[in-house]
């Protein structure tokens, strides 16, 4: 059994006793103080990501609203233009009109005349 027993300790390793006081905590504490470290490295990230989008959307919504004004300006524009369209179209109206009554109602009046 003795031989046994040697055969057993051989394969199986022993770990040193944990020893008290900082020692002990020090591979606990330097992985709790770099996923700290790594969490505060993540949230001024995220700030910088957030202040850059928040800026963007400023921006942007600045171009929105200056495109919006333009938009506005170029269909009052449009309009302008429709309705002198539509005043020079009467007035195009009114002249042919005007030519038919004066010169080819009175046909007849003109050939009689000469």
């Amino acid at each position: 059994m003795a031989a046994q027993k040697r055969e057993a300790s051989a394969s199986v390793v022993d770990f040193a006793p944990k020893k008290a006081g900082r020692d002990a905590s020090a591979p606990a504490d330097d992985a709790g103080h770099g996923i700290v470290a790594l969490l505060h490295k993540a949230a001024e990230s995220a700030q910088g990501d957030c202040a850059r989008a928040m800026d963007l959307a400023h921006k942007l919504t600045l171009q929105l609203r200056a495109v919006e004004e333009r938009a506005c300006e170029l269909e009052a524009e449009a309009n302008y233009f429709r309705e002198r369209a539509a005043a020079a179209e009467n007035w195009l109206l009114v002249i042919h009109n005007e030519v038919e009554q004066t010169f080819f109602q009175n046909k007849g009046g003109l050939t009689e005349h000469k």
